[in-house]
């Protein structure tokens, strides 16, 4: 079955809002940012969430976001990085989605993030942004693998080379 939608998964700093945003407008499709209709579902920001509400609330909006973001046609999904931890979402996004990982080292992860603050990005608040980083990707990496079979490494490439290569993997999948 053809499957109008592409969502992107990865850990934080691998690129997924401004490869999706910019593969949304080449592909004359709708962007979402799942981060963002969280938010304007809580009625707060996403520290503020965790802080207040703590991380289950949060990952109870993410599955609440899937199932809504998965009934969509013709959107780019830029999925929050830690979408990947419960099962269901990723079952929801596969409903619609050709799902797509992106990958990148964690020197450039910490060196994007870096660039956001620390309001914006609590793991950076930790004593060793570096070393959380590389624990949480070897936890979560199970997970991006089992995930989808589609994974692209953003390291080294512009962002108009990572949307040519998910233009491919779509027209492929789209036949």
């Amino acid at each position: 079955m053809k499957k109008p939608n592409i969502a992107l998964i990865g850990f934080m700093g691998t690129g997924k809002s401004i490869i999706g945003a910019r593969l949304a407008e080449i592909l004359k499709k709708k962007f979402i940012e799942m981060d963002d209709l969280i938010v304007q579902l809580a009625g707060k920001s996403i520290p503020n969430i965790f802080a207040e509400d703590g991380e289950i609330r949060f990952r109870e909006y993410e599955i609440q976001m899937c199932k809504e973001v998965s009934k969509r046609k013709d959107v780019v999904i830029a999925c929050g990085g830690g979408v990947v931890l419960n099962k269901i979402n990723i079952d929801y996004l596969k409903q619609s989605s050709i799902v797509i990982c992106l990958k990148t080292s964690p020197e450039v992860i910490l060196q994007r993030i870096s660039k956001d603050g620390k309001e914006r990005r609590p793991l950076l608040n930790k004593p060793d942004p570096m070393a959380e980083i590389r624990k949480l990707l070897a936890f979560r990496e199970a997970f991006y693998n089992a995930a989808t079979e589609y994974q692209i490494d953003s390291s080294n490439l512009t962002v108009n080379e990572v949307v040519e290569r998910i233009r491919e993997i779509f027209k492929r999948e789209s036949i």
